[in-house]
């Protein structure tokens, strides 16, 4: 990592929002860039993803905001570094929760638990407190409009839908997950749909971030031009 040595330049944290679709990349490409920038990484998806699980699991009914508010106080989530595979792993009340979360059927309910406002009102609480100390990249829906609106960096990501449909199909097989392809790309259409349409904080681009298309894209690529933009914002004066 290259940073200018001049005496005036003082590096500072940033907080850096990386906003889009489902499958577009934005999870390997904020992990990546948190490496390279020596950041924290924080992926909001897999707190939705394990808020969904411990519903599914518990038979918590998704239109009862009673049943919802006490299941959410019986929620711990917290991110480990797994050194064997480098990667930070999601634990649901002290149990490693990573593999299941990424299965198909938590997939076809995140959305519509991600749309809860209980739910959103508390993940994004907990999100908030995860970047006051900055030095962060943070993917998900809302991050830039919502959980961080005065974030030095905000990305928004897109892909083609069957492309993106593609990727993730790739993505399961790894996991030795096999799904339809058709099926997949049902999933993110409905979850686009949900996403972009919910009442609270749904999926939109902020004014002031900026917009990657990822649809031919190498992940080198879409890394290479974060971490330059973000290098540019943390030599930025701070106002």
């Amino acid at each position: 990592m290259f940073f200018p040595d001049e005496d005036d330049m003082a590096i500072h944290k940033i907080i850096i929002a990386i906003d889009g679709y489902s499958s577009c990349g934005k999870s390997t490409t904020a992990k990546l860039v948190a490496a390279k920038l020596g950041y924290g990484y924080i992926d909001t998806g897999a707190m939705y993803r394990t808020v969904t699980l411990y519903f599914l699991e518990n038979n918590i009914s998704f239109t009862n905001p009673k049943e919802i508010e006490k299941a959410l106080h019986n929620i711990t989530i917290s991110f480990h570094h797994n050194p064997k595979t480098d990667e930070n792993e999601t634990f649901l009340n002290g149990v490693n929760v990573e593999k299941e979360i990424r299965k198909m059927y938590v997939s076809n309910q995140v959305s519509e638990v991600s749309a809860i406002a209980e739910v959103r009102h508390a993940m994004v609480a907990q999100q908030q407190r995860m970047g006051k100390r900055k030095g962060i990249v943070m993917d998900g829906r809302d991050i830039g409009t919502h959980v961080f609106p005065n974030a030095e960096l905000k990305i928004f990501m897109t892909a083609d839908v069957n492309l993106r449909a593609f990727r993730r199909q790739q993505e399961l097989l790894a996991k030795k997950q096999l799904v339809n392809l058709e099926e997949i790309l049902q999933n993110l259409q409905h979850r686009d749909q949900i996403d972009t349409t919910r009442k609270e904080s749904p999926l939109i681009q902020a004014p002031d971030s900026f917009l990657i298309d990822t649809s031919y894209m190498t992940v080198d690529e879409q890394v290479d031009i974060v971490v330059g933009m973000a290098q540019t914002q943390m030599l930025a004066p701070v106002m």
